[in-house]
């Protein structure tokens, strides 16, 4: 099917094209690995990111039974019922990669971190011994991949205070591709349920941790004084003063810091009198938000991964749909996001680092119902090819966060001849003072 040159460059829209259409043919060699990691809507979405991955397709593998939803279904029934002991399939994808653009280690490492491999039958809300965790390899050489990977992140999540891995690694014997409609189910249905999600634990970068053990000696430092912090919202660097990594934590995020929350760095392992930890810190530097004093979550470690940071920061300060759009590229609808109308003089920002995107007099109305600009502020973008949805045009994403912003074309007017059409929910305006 042809598509017109005015739909590529009308708008921001993601179009319903599922996202393998006119896929490039595969190439001369490949490999694939069969994944369980609960619902295969949301693996599906996940493990098809990754750079190098070919094809990603929903199935049910290594039961005993028919390889069908309804049967699989209502086998587990059975089981639940004690009124059979034959094995459930489990629902999986099978993940085809370019092995000269990444590696089987590589697809792993996103296997793990993306799903919670430590709650045996379970994956968050959906329970059931067809949502297990699992590695089904085809190999010798797979399997050594795989377990050598788990014994890494199980390493982790121990030092993260998470429980064992449950995944089950085999060799794959039984693999049914599920139904048409399963395919492809969150690019055809942008609303569907995912109910995805990892630990918040990091695969351990290769070579040296990226943490330094708690020093005892540091609860000797005075603690941070609440009545200086913001007791709604506040982040605390909890660091110590001979830590590799919390310097470089400081040289690139801390020394750079824009972003609407308050944050502050103590070398006293304990919170401010009168608010509450989950658990005792264990290493630094380990950033903890705490929201009305109580800690809401915790991020341990840092090697140098800013977007990955400030994509943890992210899911707590945006709504599910601006996250819907900055982390899944997803788009709003025309003519419904925030901005559309703001003339006055200021600055449009990332909303989770606080960076400057564009400034307002460098906006227009372009008529397709998305804030549009004509110049970015320098060095606010960076711009990347995309393919998806049998169309090629190029996204733009804040070189801060790395949060998708939407696309640029080149129907923009002068100087540059040039429009960024932006989704205007992923945008926070800044007025200049006095306005």
């Amino acid at each position: 099917m042809a598509i017109s040159t005015s739909v590529l460059i009308s708008g921001c829209s993601e179009g319903e094209a599922a996202a393998k259409a006119n896929r490039p043919a595969m190439p001369a060699v490949t490999d694939s690995i069969v994944l369980g990691m609960g619902c295969f809507w949301g693996a599906e979405r996940h493990m098809a990111a990754i750079p190098g991955v070919l094809d990603v397709e929903s199935g049910y593998a290594n039961g005993e039974i028919a390889g069908t939803y309804e049967a699989v279904l209502a086998h587990e029934k059975m089981l639940q019922w004690g009124k059979t002991t034959q094995r459930n399939h489990a629902e999986v994808v099978k993940v085809t990669f370019d092995p000269a653009k990444t590696d089987l280690e590589k697809v792993l490492i996103q296997f793990w971190e993306n799903h919670d491999p430590t709650q045996g039958n379970r994956q968050g809300n959906d329970v059931g011994s067809n949502y297990r965790s699992a590695v089904y390899t085809n190999s010798d050489a797979q399997r050594a991949v795989a377990l050598k990977t788990r014994d890494t992140f199980q390493a982790a999540l121990k030092a993260a205070g998470k429980g064992a891995i449950t995944t089950e690694i085999a060799p794959l014997q039984k693999y049914f591709k599920a139904e048409e409609y399963h395919q492809d189910y969150l690019v055809k249905n942008p609303n569907g349920y995912c109910g995805l999600g990892g630990t918040g634990v990091k695969y351990p970068q290769a070579g040296a941790a990226a943490t330094t053990p708690m020093p005892a000696a540091a609860a000797q430092v005075p603690r941070l004084d609440a009545a200086k912090l913001d007791f709604q919202r506040q982040l605390i660097v909890f660091e110590a003063e001979d830590c590799a990594y919390c310097r470089k934590f400081k040289a690139e995020v801390l020394d750079r810091w824009q972003s609407p929350v308050a944050i502050a760095s103590t070398l006293n392992p304990q919170p401010p009198e009168g608010w509450a930890l989950e658990k005792a810190l264990f290493a630094t530097p380990t950033i903890v938000l705490f929201e009305k004093g109580k800690e809401v979550s915790r991020y341990t470690g840092y090697n140098g991964e800013t977007t990955r940071f400030w994509k943890w920061l992210g899911f707590h300060l945006l709504t599910p749909a601006q996250q819907k759009i900055a982390f899944e590229q997803g788009t709003e609808y025309p003519g419904t996001g925030s901005h559309l109308d703001e003339k006055r003089p200021g600055t449009f920002v990332d909303p989770i680092t606080g960076a400057p995107l564009f400034r307002s007099d460098t906006k227009f109305d372009s008529g397709t119902g998305w804030p549009s600009f004509f110049n970015p502020l320098p060095g606010a973008l960076t711009e990347h090819v995309d393919d998806s949805h049998g169309m090629r045009r190029v996204e733009v994403r804040s070189a801060s966060s790395g949060i998708h912003l939407g696309h640029v074309f080149d129907d923009g007017p002068p100087p540059t001849g040039r429009r960024y059409c932006i989704n205007g929910n992923v945008l926070k305006f800044v007025p200049d003072k006095g306005r």
